[in-house]
């Protein structure tokens, strides 16, 4: 297990849809332990293998306040989305030093392979939902900022550019 580094911004994997999994093998599970690492290191409460150049549909989220209670997350996708918002200040490691305030629904329920190679459904809730939401995100190729108005998303990459 180890951290790795994180794509900078703009590399084009980051725009780029990652490849469906097509079963939980060793290998997978040794990229899911240092995505953990990874996440841990920054820290975060998410990470998808796009953002460490792994073009696989791959995700660890762990919203817990005590740590520990990660769930790792193959080929996962949206069922179903609360009509309820919730605004949260999102961020990324490969464009630090920036962040927005982001709306995403409240809760989500998501199907994925789970570490058993099993399809499983989950709810997630609150910052859990925001997380794995912004995950997803990453799997198809979108940011954070690409929720943003255009005025918002061209401010926050010019503050992007000035830090870099």
């Amino acid at each position: 297990m180890s951290v790795r580094p994180c794509l900078p911004w703009p590399d084009k994997r980051l725009r780029s849809r990652a490849d469906e999994v097509s079963e939980i093998t060793d290998d997978i599970r040794v990229i899911w332990n240092d995505m953990i690492d990874t996440m841990e290191a920054m820290p975060g409460v998410g990470l998808a293998a796009p953002q460490i150049g792994v073009m696989l549909r791959l995700a660890v989220v762990d919203g817990s306040t005590e740590r520990g209670r990660v769930v790792r997350l193959a080929n996962p996708e949206v069922l179903h989305s609360s009509i309820e918002l919730r605004e949260h200040e999102e961020a990324s490691p490969n464009l630090p030093g920036v962040s927005a305030k982001v709306k995403r629904p409240r809760a989500v329920t998501v199907r994925f392979l789970n570490e058993q190679g099993v399809i499983d459904r989950r709810d997630f809730v609150g910052i859990e939902a925001t997380s794995v939401q912004h995950q997803i995100d990453h799997l198809n190729g979108r940011m954070y900022f690409d929720n943003l108005s255009k005025v918002k998303r061209d401010m926050l990459l010019r503050k992007a550019r000035k830090l870099g």
